[in-house]
């Protein structure tokens, strides 16, 4: 069947600017305390295509780790899984271990939701070829907001697939609360299978997202490029300098963008300054432990039943199934 249509789900001006990026941006550049501007907006299509050459990267082991867990487990994933769902794709991105999963689990429809509307075509036509029988129901969406899914898929068992540990790149409360949106939008019956990154040694995590190459530098450093393109913005992104840090405390990667002097420059006609040695917090990376993880999922609605884990870097592809909405304890 192919890609049968495409939908949008974005709120953008007559300029076509999404309205959300707008108000990240002049949010978190207004912080006093910490300039910050969330993750979701590194990913337009430059950005995208940067994520890619890093998954590449013979530091960045995330990648290869969940492939070849899917590879291993395919049988075990598809056994209990079942035939017949439609898979819903949180971030997919350019869909790369996709294949993997819709080889192995002969799914009634592919759902792919991302925000780079340009990447998500790309991929969804990419899978198109490579599985001529499937029904592909392209969503450019914001995943971490709420989205409507397609109505032809309505009818059908889900099967949530939220891969990369893009789920890392929120704070809990965050995160639970998108797993539980997505409970609701799967609905009863739906499973969920994603990708956990475990906690490891530091050198490790701080090598994977600051390679000597500079591929991830220049992803970080894009976010200014794509305010400077799309906002009307003059940061000068030659005063910026990447940054990669463990946080152990709160048990995570962070990715900053450095000033490196004093400086003042304007966004969308808003003035901002920033000081030598200020930063604008760009990406939490969070790593779980098993029974974080665990708790984790529970919060958001999801009762882990199976976990396939990878030993050397750590890293996890659990299972879930959607809770029993429950009124009591």
């Amino acid at each position: 069947m192919g890609v049968v249509r495409q939908l949008r789900q974005v709120d953008a001006d007559p300029a076509g600017i999404d309205t959300a990026f707008r108000a990240d941006v002049r949010a978190g550049l207004s912080d006093a305390r910490q300039k910050a501007v969330p993750a979701r907006w590194l990913y337009d299509t430059t950005g995208s295509a940067l994520f890619e050459d890093i998954t590449a990267l013979p530091e960045y082991y995330p990648t290869r780790s969940e492939s070849e867990l899917l590879k291993r487990y395919a049988a075990a994933i598809a056994e209990a899984a079942g035939p017949g769902r439609a898979v819903v794709e949180l971030g997919s991105g350019s869909a790369t271990k996709t294949p993997l999963l819709l080889a192995a689990i002969d799914p009634a429809a592919y759902i792919p939701v991302d925000i780079s509307g340009d990447f998500l075509r790309d991929s969804a036509a990419a899978l198109a070829a490579r599985f001529p029988g499937l029904a592909i129901y392209p969503v450019e969406a914001d995943f971490t907001q709420r989205v409507a899914l397609p109505r032809e898929i309505a009818g059908l068992p889900k099967l949530g697939f939220f891969p990369g540990s893009t789920i890392g790149n929120m704070v809990a409360a965050t995160a639970v609360d998108l797993l539980r949106d997505w409970r609701a939008a799967l609905g009863e019956g739906a499973l969920l299978l994603i990708g956990i990154d475990r906690i490891k040694d530091a050198r490790v995590l701080e090598a994977a997202y600051d390679d000597p190459a500079g591929v991830t530098g220049a992803f970080n450093l894009n976010l200014l490029e794509r305010i400077n393109r799309e906002l009307d913005g003059d940061i000068p992104v030659e005063n910026f300098a990447h940054r990669a840090l463990w946080n152990d405390g709160e048990a995570r990667i962070e990715m900053h963008l450095v000033a490196a002097c004093d400086m003042a420059f304007r966004v969308g006609g808003r003035r901002y300054r920033m000081a030598k040695g200020e930063t604008i917090h760009s990406e939490n990376s969070h790593k779980y432990g098993p029974r974080d993880a665990s708790l984790l999922l529970r919060a958001g609605g999801w009762t882990p039943r199976m976990t396939w884990d990878d030993v050397d870097p750590a890293f996890a592809l659990i299972l879930a199934e959607a809770a029993e909405e429950r009124v009591a304890p």
